[in-house]
């Protein structure tokens, strides 16, 4: 069962940020046809500047959309905390991690606009997940990539395929592999057994490394930034053989096998890109 919380938000003024805007289309020497599916407004001092999102067919493998959304000065950072009833996950400002984790910056408008390419699935009960990469500069990772590989789904589960296309795709652009998003179309915001077993693997090769949940129909919560507990929820996954659905036994030192993310701050001046590969 899924616990309820409440999100707020620590906002942080960044300085010298400027206004700008850019979509472009990679596709090489193939045709694309782009459809405008919505625009966002944001105020400057002096002006209010509209930045349109596209949806890019392409018929051809891997489109590729490349996105770079600015805001004016005064934009905001902002911490991700949450508010707990139950004790399956608890507030991200009581983090168990032993170990000091590098600070991540993540675009809300990412978050969304995977959500807008999950959609057709969702409305067929269907999950959709993608991969998260980031580069590392001064000891702070930025997410500026969102790869969604080609995958097979149910209502309750999702497999990427063709590992090889996304770890091209990393390595040729230097990515740390820091995280993974997925959809949660019909059920609440919440890390299943096989879900835990999936973020492991990510876990274990990056502390930082975190899952992001989009759950549409979950009214309580929208979506969650997860990560394991350290050192008890990844104890717990290192040792469990099971596969498929399945409880977990209770962590050795008593806290939750995971947790909200507290070193997760969604970040509006980011750059990012979308390879949608499916």
């Amino acid at each position: 069962m899924a616990e309820r919380s409440c999100l707020s938000f620590r906002n942080i003024n960044e300085e010298n940020a400027s206004m700008s805007s850019l979509c472009s289309v990679a596709s090489g020497s193939s045709f694309c046809a782009c459809k405008f599916c919505g625009s966002k407004f944001l105020k400057t001092t002096s002006q209010c500047q509209i930045i349109t999102v596209h949806t890019v067919t392409q018929f051809t493998p891997s489109p590729v959309i490349s996105c770079t959304e600015s805001v004016p000065q005064g934009a905001n950072i902002s911490q991700i905390t949450v508010d707990t009833e139950h004790g399956q996950s608890q507030s991200s400002n009581q983090s168990t991690s032993s170990t000091v984790l590098r600070d991540v910056h993540i675009s809300a408008n990412l978050m969304e606009d995977f959500l807008e390419l999950a959609k057709d699935n969702t409305e067929k009960d269907l999950e959709t997940c993608g991969t998260l990469g980031a580069f590392l500069k001064n000891g702070t990772f930025y997410v500026t990539t969102l790869i969604i590989p080609k995958q097979e789904c149910t209502s309750n589960s999702c497999q990427a395929t063709n590992d090889e296309e996304v770890f091209s795709i990393q390595n040729e652009q230097s990515l740390f592999p820091v995280g993974w998003i997925h959809t949660h179309p019909s059920q609440k915001c919440f890390m299943s057994s096989v879900d835990l077993h999936t973020h492991y693997s990510c876990q274990v090769m990056i502390p930082e490394a975190f899952a992001v949940v989009m759950a549409p129909t979950d009214t309580s919560r929208s979506y969650g930034i997860f990560r394991l507990s350290d050192p008890g929820g990844m104890s717990v996954l290192k040792e469990c053989q099971e596969q498929g659905f399945h409880p977990h036994k209770e962590t050795t030192d008593g806290s939750p096998i995971y947790e909200h993310c507290s070193n997760v701050y969604t970040n509006s001046n980011l750059r990012f890109e979308i390879f949608d590969l499916r």
